[in-house]
């Protein structure tokens, strides 16, 4: 297994960079049902080969998204991903996403590992504003928006088809710079984009 680089720490959780061999866990969770249908495309089944596409974009396409590994600082376990895409560099703004293995659910590692998100956007890239999309039966994600100083901002009645709740809200959240009060102070070892 490949040393898996550090981005940003925190206490339970750090930022890392995502690896070929994340794969087999990213085609898991992406096509975990309970995952599946509070993701932004919906109840759609993922293929291996998406993660390739999306690796390489990551890779290869920095001026349009950034995404890291969500790895557990005590035993280094990769437990989810986190990211921003549609980077905007004129307007300074970009859209977060975040998923978490199930099992990790409840622990606050989304909360953590958003707000190091954060912190990278403001302190590192220079942006202006986050904002994100989530659909309104998904309370949890809610929570996590709200619990980093995301303010909600909108909605989007019945946009979105999820099979086991039918067409639903969709809820926008934004984060501006301003308002960002310095994250919760977890320590930076560095970046590269």
């Amino acid at each position: 297994m490949m040393e898996r680089p550090k981005i940003m720490e925190g206490e339970k959780v750090s930022l890392a960079v995502i690896l070929k061999e994340d794969k087999d866990k990213w085609f898991l969770w992406t096509n975990d049902s309970n995952i599946q249908s509070f993701l932004n495309d919906g109840a759609k089944i993922h293929l291996r080969e998406e993660f390739d596409e999306i690796y390489e974009m990551s890779k290869k396409n920095k001026q349009k998204r950034v995404d890291f590994a969500i790895v557990n600082d005590t035993n280094g376990e990769l437990i989810g991903f986190v990211g921003l895409q549609g980077i905007n560099w004129v307007s300074r703004h970009a859209m977060v996403w975040y998923v978490i293995a199930r099992e990790h659910w409840g622990n606050g590692y989304a909360s953590e590992a958003l707000s190091l998100l954060c912190k990278f956007a403001f302190e590192n890239m220079n942006l202006n504003k986050l904002w994100a999309r989530v659909h309104e039966p998904n309370k949890a994600s809610q929570r996590v928006l709200e619990k980093n100083g995301f303010k909600f901002v909108g909605r989007l009645r019945k946009h979105v088809y999820l099979p086991e709740f039918g067409y639903v809200d969709e809820l926008h959240y934004d984060l501006l710079r301003e308002d960002n009060k310095g994250g919760m102070g977890f320590s930076f070892s560095g970046c590269w984009l």
